[in-house]
């Protein structure tokens, strides 16, 4: 247990610290503009970020993952303040986390394993071209000078870790970008422009709500959207960092920690959060691997707010779009241009579903739901095709049945049989065959009773096991004339 603790937390302590201070930075605008999306006070989104980024450290199943405000659960949360308002939030944000720590008791994480990967590609190249498309207000036709900026970043964080790799580039571009900016008084956009910062720490109070059905029923619907975004986002974004940093993770850990952070953060004034993958690429490309990362970009985003918060708002947009776009080319999986050639024509499918419904949404949710509900329809489609053999054994007619025999594949299995023999020894032998589900029964019966109907003897044979308990159990020709056999 020591061991785990030494490894999690201080194994790696100046990477951690450094990676943290670099994510803290990235985290002010985009907890500013996610607020703004939702039709709240910009400290509602730096108080949830905080306080969600501080508890995750602690509680969380991945180490070195970020999780903050975001903007898909922000878009989310758009109509019940609208219509209700910000305490009705919190209220929602409170049972968000309840929501999920259910979900982590009945270790609901476990579904990731039904995310086929084509559905990951398509997540992580849909969420690279929607970090992408979230820079673009910030310097697509502002000014020439934004665009000199933005390309600076970005020299400074491609060519710099050459030379210097003490400390992250993208700490080195914000520190001396921001100084160049304030000296020279240059026409630049900053974070400031986005919202107004109290300088102030978050306070606990109780959700001034009705404790009442009615306010459950106002609440439940977002939450549990919430609940479900932010759990799918946290497993996919954990996936992705895993891979990464050739680590595991503990999904249903990840869950209870996401919820405890979201029941904690509605109390301190924060909107429901979750796991951010554009500030845990950050994380991870800046050095940070353990809970240290995460511990110290929520305790930094509340210092910078708090203590530099005169210096934080002049910090230039450009230079922040930069280490974003920096963000959404190190997401983008490349190699998914070969892919599309060399995968089955149902995975390439499923991947371009995937990204085109979550670029066209901005809702990474429906995209992944697409995509693993597309793959389940191409995964029945391939299997559902049956093949039945008619072959004449002496004084027998013997169908030789091969492949899966389940709802999608019935029919093809009923066309296989011609009804008009009269007085003839059938015998149906499912040897190369499996039988999944009460259709499949229902069309074996439907075989049987219709030849008996002619005066056939009809025999089943070949049955595996759990075909034949599946069989005993629902066919009806088991109490008929009909003869039914073993192996």
């Amino acid at each position: 247990m020591v061991e785990k603790l030494k490894k999690e937390w201080f194994s790696n302590v100046r990477g951690d610290v450094l990676a943290g201070i670099v994510v803290a930075l990235a985290l002010i605008p985009e907890a500013i503009a996610f607020s703004i999306i939702a039709g709240v006070d910009p400290m509602v989104g730096l108080y949830a970020s905080f306080c969600i980024a501080v508890i995750i450290a602690f509680v969380g199943g991945r180490p070195g993952m970020i999780s903050a405000a975001t903007g898909a659960m922000a878009l989310l949360m758009v109509p019940l303040v609208k219509e209700h308002g910000l305490n009705y939030l919190l209220a929602a944000t409170i049972l968000t986390g309840i929501i999920q720590v259910i979900f982590g008791v009945f270790k609901v994480a476990k579904v990731m394993k039904f995310i086929p990967r084509a559905v990951m590609i398509g997540f992580v190249n849909a969420l690279a071209i929607l970090i992408f498309m979230a820079q673009v207000p910030h310097f697509i036709g502002i000014s020439t000078l934004t665009y000199v900026f933005v390309a600076i970043t970005l020299v400074i964080v491609y060519v710099l870790p050459r030379f210097i790799k003490v400390v992250p580039a993208p700490l080195i571009a914000i520190i001396a970008l921001t100084a160049v900016a304030i000296f020279s008084n240059a026409d630049l956009r900053t974070v400031g422009d986005l919202g107004a910062i109290t300088q102030s720490l978050p306070s606990f109070f109780i959700p001034d709500v009705p404790f009442t059905f009615e306010t459950l029923q106002i609440i439940f619907p977002y939450s549990l959207a919430l609940a479900i975004v932010g759990l799918l986002e946290a497993l996919l974004t954990a996936s992705i960092v895993d891979d990464m940093t050739g680590t595991e993770s503990n999904k249903t850990r990840e869950s209870k920690g996401q919820g405890i952070a979201n029941i904690v953060t509605g109390f301190f004034g924060g909107m429901a959060g979750c796991a951010m993958i554009g500030q845990s690429v950050i994380n991870v490309k800046s050095g940070g691997r353990g809970r240290l990362s995460t511990l110290i970009a929520g305790a930094f985003l509340m210092f910078l707010i708090i203590v530099l918060g005169d210096l934080v708002v002049r910090i230039p947009m450009s230079v922040l779009v930069g280490i974003m776009i920096m963000v959404s080319i190190g997401t983008f999986d490349w190699t998914s241009f070969s892919y599309l050639k060399k995968a089955p024509k149902s995975d390439a499918v499923v991947m371009l579903v995937t990204v085109a419904i979550v670029v066209a949404t901005h809702d990474l949710s429906k995209g992944v739901i697409a995509g693993v509900i597309l793959s389940a329809i191409f995964f029945v489609a391939k299997i559902s095709t049956i093949k039945v053999t008619k072959k004449q054994e002496k004084q027998n007619t013997v169908f030789q049945v091969e492949g899966q025999l389940f709802f999608a594949s019935v029919e093809g299995f009923l066309e296989a049989f011609d009804f008009s023999a009269e007085n003839k020894n059938i015998i149906i032998d499912f040897s190369g065959a499996h039988i999944w589900d009460d259709s499949a029964v229902g069309a074996i019966d439907k075989v049987v009773i219709k030849y008996r109907e002619n005066k056939n003897v009809v025999t089943i044979k070949n049955l595996d096991s759990a075909s034949q308990k599946l069989v005993d159990k629902l066919a009806i020709y088991n109490n008929s004339n009909a003869k039914l056999s073993g192996h």
